[in-house]
């Protein structure tokens, strides 16, 4: 018997409700407003795309004019790229990534973007499952015991070995090394450290496996999978936004596996890049982009 390739996946023909993608937007529009009425339960997955939508860029005017010495001292031009500047000193370092954390974490409000998703869950049974490390969700009104952000947050520091479990609120070391940053360069003894064993710390980000997982990310992680079994036979609504193929095994193909899996579950995407890699899912409908969210309200 033929085995189904990933070739094969990728080639297939879609269902009759994967031709929701190409039916006129109004439709699409009116097809999503009655899943989100009927939804016994809705998933947000959310990845990049969804803070670039919302306004959180990292390039352009904003980013021009917080790091104009960063770019001409090193040629930097985007914040992505500034992550993996090698960068001499360790003053210099933190000069660079305290602005950056503050740019991104602690310089912007809720976004509108955001606080319209948050308008077309209230009072469903939501979840939120992100890559995103800006906060925006709590910072835009989801309940935060709501919220699993599994890459980490811009507003913790952890040591630089991974081996302690404790994260630090870092808002304070940040703007302090802001406000004496100069030639962009921080004191040697405002780099961060604990207070305690005197280690450095780093950005509580998932970029190796010192990542650290504290206990409530581990409390996080078992309420998503409590609330994928709790709907998991229930008419469950995937609303997924902004998510590429960055790190589509975190949110984007379990997400399809679900839409198939699932016996009453549909999958809403926005992104472009849009058409699913696995086969057998029921209600599919796509958007052009994040912008399009406010069109549901």
């Amino acid at each position: 018997m033929r085995t189904t390739t990933f070739i094969d996946n990728l080639f297939s023909k879609p269902t009759e409700k994967h031709r929701l993608t190409t039916q006129p937007l109004e439709e699409r529009i009116a097809h999503v407003r009655q899943l989100l009425s009927e939804a016994d339960g809705v998933l947000i997955g959310a990845g990049a795309g969804l803070s670039t939508a919302a306004g959180l860029r990292y390039d352009g005017v904003d980013f021009r004019r917080e790091f104009r010495p960063w770019t001409e001292h090193y040629g930097i031009t985007d914040l992505y790229s500034s992550s993996f500047y090698p960068f001499r000193t360790e003053e210099e370092y933190w000069a660079c990534w305290a602005r950056h954390i503050w740019f991104c974490r602690y310089r912007p409000d809720g976004l509108p973007l955001y606080r319209t998703l948050l308008s077309l869950v209230k009072g469903k049974d939501y979840f939120v499952f992100t890559t995103n490390v800006d906060a925006q969700f709590s910072k835009s009104g989801f309940d935060e015991d709501r919220i699993f952000a599994c890459q980490g947050d811009y507003g913790l520091f952890q040591t630089e070995s991974g081996q302690s479990k404790r994260l630090y609120p870092n808002e304070t070391m940040v703007r302090r090394m802001m406000a004496a940053t100069v030639d962009c360069r921080i004191p040697s003894d405002l780099i961060p450290r604990d207070g305690e064993t005197g280690e450095k710390l780093v950005p509580n980000l998932r970029v190796d496996d010192r990542f650290v997982e504290d206990n409530h990310w581990d409390e996080q992680a078992r309420c998503y999978h409590e609330f994928l079994e709790q709907h998991r036979k229930g008419r469950l609504v995937l609303l997924e936004l902004g998510v590429g193929f960055n790190t589509p095994g975190i949110i984007r193909f379990p997400f399809e596996r679900m839409a198939a899996e699932y016996p009453h579950t549909a999958l809403v995407r926005f992104n472009r890049q849009s058409m699913p890699l696995v086969t057998g899912i029921k209600d599919f409908t796509v958007f052009d982009g994040c912008e399009e969210i406010v069109k549901l309200r």
